[in-house]
């Protein structure tokens, strides 16, 4: 029991108290001097060569891609025919790009004993971030790690810092592309608390998780008009953290992983209240909340040169990290108050890899729209929108349906050198918008996709 408390009384007792001695493995206090930290630098350089059929939604100095955007054409059949030009998709445009922004260093940290645990960290980054240019240096990782074990197999994990999100991993599907499979894979670092507990082969894990780099998209008022932008303070109106809950099972070829996360934010803390007949309107405050869950499965299988990972989510406005779905105004009170309800969509990937220095690898991904569990509010042509939705990148996606990906890739693989190839077919169905927030199937339901070819070539160090 006092090994189990001990993580959780740490973090009340490590403003002032003094650092113990390391347990030996007899259980017995090790009084020799701690050792001194330990720094260990890795990283590499990452240049990629990238081809596109059509504008795509993509950041990171189009190395980080996402999905296809939807057609947009120069006029209708007929208007087109009136005016005697050929009628093109203004989306249908190749592109190519040749960047090395996401070469990347880092820190591992080992340091001196602390409460009874050894202590490690990381610094990470590259120069991938958000700015002017896209060649902002950008903190990718930051985080300090206690850890507990003892020789009948149990260990505890305490990290603070920045960290991979649970529902991305530090598990990676091994595409070549910089996106690691997302929008399939749920993508995010974020500053959190994490505790794992593992005695044997299971395991259990539960995070306290903010968020800084990828965000929440929510309301914003300008000129009489509501628009969905990316931003901070939807969490931290909040006041309550985002909760992730799992278990796991870890053995010689086999690591899975049950759970869910639980997040809560307020949309709004100031709202607007007809007061006339004329529809004049006065700024009121508003107590507004939005709760969402996502359950998770994870499998993974390893032996010898073959890998296989698979995840599956029931995502609930997971645009937090990098997915593309959200949550919209299901009701407006009179007191000006709006309701909520999560977007939801079935998400998963299959990964497939075989080999070592020639390695293959096959990537598959399917997202499907299910919309959200109630109708949506109908704010009328006024506002220019149907429906208010707020989800990652605004107003872009509130028309998709379903997406799918396949993506190959053979790479050549030495110790501190490595090239590959990578083909990735993204299609998206796009259409008319349910009342629900999902996609009607009638004769506008249409298909677009992309052809990207991504060429890799990277030094490590």
């Amino acid at each position: 029991m006092k090994r189990i408390l001990l993580p959780i009384v740490c973090l009340a007792v490590a403003w002032g108290a003094a650092a113990q001695g390391e347990p030996s493995k007899e259980g017995t206090v090790n009084t020799e001097k701690p050792k001194k930290v330990k720094i260990t630098p890795y990283g590499f350089v990452r240049n990629y060569l990238l081809f596109d059929s059509r504008n795509t939604y993509t950041v990171v100095g189009d190395e980080y891609n996402m999905i296809p955007y939807d057609e947009k054409w120069n006029g209708t059949p007929a208007e087109c025919e009136a005016m005697g030009v050929e009628r093109v998709d203004l989306n249908a445009v190749p592109q190519t790009s040749f960047q090395a922004l996401t070469t990347r260093f880092g820190l591992n940290l080992e340091g001196p004993s602390v409460f009874g645990a050894a202590t490690s960290g990381k610094v990470e980054g590259d120069f991938g971030g958000f700015g002017t240019t896209n060649t902002v240096l950008r903190l990718r990782l930051a985080f300090v790690k206690l850890t507990w074990s003892n020789d009948q197999g149990l260990r505890q994990e305490l990290l603070a810092g920045q960290y991979w999100h649970p529902l991305s991993g530090d598990i990676m599907p091994e595409v070549l592309g910089m996106a690691s499979g997302a929008p399939f894979r749920a993508h995010s670092r974020t500053p959190q608390l994490t505790y794992t507990f593992t005695h044997g082969n299971l395991g259990f894990t539960a995070s306290a998780l903010y968020q800084l780099q990828y965000m929440y998209n929510g309301p914003s008022y300008s000129n009489g008009v509501w628009s969905s932008v990316s931003g901070l303070d939807y969490v931290k109106q909040g006041l309550i953290p985002e909760v992730f809950l799992g278990v796991q099972y870890s053995g010689e070829h086999v690591y899975t992983q049950l759970g869910s996360t639980c997040q809560t934010l307020k949309p709004r803390t100031v709202g607007y209240k007809t007061v006339d007949a004329l529809g004049s309107t006065i700024a009121v405050p508003v107590k507004e909340r939005l709760t969402s869950f996502t359950p998770t499965f994870y499998f993974q299988y390893t032996k010898d040169l073959l890998a296989i990972k698979f995840r599956t989510l029931l995502a609930q406005n997971t645009s937090h990290v990098n997915q593309l779905n959200g949550y919209g105004v299901s009701n407006v009170l009179p007191d000006g108050s709006w309701e909520y309800a999560p977007l939801r969509a079935t998400i998963s990937y299959l990964n497939v890899a075989v080999g070592k220095t020639y390695r293959a690898n096959l990537f598959l991904g399917y997202m499907k729209n299910l919309g959200a569990g109630k109708d949506l509010y109908n704010f009328g042509t006024e506002q220019a929108v149907r429906h208010l939705i707020f989800m990652k990148a605004g107003e872009n996606f509130t028309h998709l349906n379903s997406v799918w990906r396949v993506a190959p890739s053979i790479s050549y693989n030495l110790k501190h050198f490595n090239i590959g190839l990578e083909y990735e077919w993204t299609a998206c169905t796009y259409g008319d918008q349910a009342a629900n927030g999902s996609i009607v199937k009638n004769d506008n339901l249409h298909m677009v996709d992309n052809h990207r070819l991504c060429a890799l070539i990277k030094y490590n160090f």
